[in-house]
């Protein structure tokens, strides 16, 4: 039992699985001004390159590597959104797609970047919990978990830990007054506008969180796989990320969490149907559109949910005194 669940394999997945959470974050954060954006793979394979050139070539410690890219991505996307602010809807989203095939292109043919070969041998993650899987292997041992096992699994309890960060982070940024300020912009630009909020700024701030946070996720996703390449990064990784927003929803964030979840997991389940693989795949999509076309998740359900629970709550309490009372008569 314990293999299975510490299965190396399937602890990769649940890794990948929370890497793609935190671009689902990074999507909700650009989207909650209104800002379609499709340069999120573009801003991942910056912080993943910057993040692997600062390990191996530069020599420096894996956390500020990753700190280091992150923080590249954030800059790149404050330089990418100031000639764009112009820009909304559809002609934004083409301009941001567009800067994510330049940085590829670029990737691909840089000799710093090893090109079209990519980047082998990135420092993996594990090295962060060696030291604790030195320290505790002897005792786990006993239990059955091998080394690799235990490695595995604290790195997917660490990329976890930080997506819960993320996620505390940004639900406390939306009872801020940035986060009014994002949704005041997001329902109308003009009226918030007009109300004196700087629209400006605050369109500048949820961009540059958003290549920050797909930075990250490009870091992480780096000294996971411990190769990386540009075809990792092309239109096909921005409409996936996009796609998680559209499948779970834009309006919370635990939409794009879930729709991240849910299609990093799809491929998996359906692996014994290959040939209808895609097909499957397509038609979820579909019907999402044509049934539920703000994702799966949004205001109405949660509130809807919390009605359910508190109801069912108030049942079981009434049953527990019916209970009580039924005793006490038949004492």
């Amino acid at each position: 039992m314990i293999d299975m669940l510490l299965n190396p394999y399937y602890l990769q997945i649940a890794s990948f699985i929370v890497i793609n959470a935190v671009l689902g974050i990074s999507i909700y954060v650009t989207m909650s001004t209104g800002q379609l954006s499709l340069g999120n793979a573009g801003f991942m394979s910056v912080g993943a390159y910057v993040s692997a050139i600062a390990t191996m070539q530069a020599g420096l410690p894996l956390p500020i590597s990753i700190l280091l890219g992150a923080l590249a991505a954030g800059v790149t996307g404050f330089f990418v959104v100031i000639p764009a602010l112009r820009l909304n809807g559809v002609y934004l989203a083409i301009a941001t797609l567009g800067f994510g095939e330049v940085i590829r292109v670029c990737f691909n043919n840089l000799e710093i970047t090893n090109g079209a070969m990519g980047i082998p041998a990135i420092p993996n993650l594990d090295s962060l919990v060696a030291g604790l899987v030195n320290a505790i292997g002897d005792y786990v041992g006993e239990l059955g978990v091998r080394p690799n096992q235990l490695a595995a699994l604290l790195t997917f309890l660490l990329l976890f830990v930080i997506v819960l960060m993320l996620v505390w982070f940004f639900v406390r940024q939306n009872h801020s007054r940035v986060g009014r300020a994002f949704a005041a912009i997001k329902a109308d630009e003009q009226a918030a506008e007009a109300m004196g909020i700087n629209t400006t700024y605050y369109k500048i701030l949820a961009f540059f969180q958003g290549a920050l946070i797909s930075g990250l996720a490009g870091a992480l996703y780096a000294h996971t796989t411990s190769f990386i390449i540009p075809a990792d990064f092309s239109y096909h990784r921005a409409v996936e990320i996009l796609i998680f927003a559209v499948f779970g929803g834009s309006e919370l964030i635990w939409g794009p969490i879930f729709g991240a979840v849910f299609l990093t997991l799809l491929p998996e389940v359906l692996r014994g149907a290959e040939n209808y693989r895609l097909m499957i795949y397509g038609m979820i999509l579909i019907g999402m559109m044509v049934f539920r076309p703000q994702g799966i998740i949004d205001r109405y359900l949660i509130k809807r949910l919390k009605r359910l629970w508190s109801r069912g709550a108030r049942n079981e309490d009434q049953f527990s005194r019916s209970k009580m009372v039924w005793k006490g008569e038949g004492k």
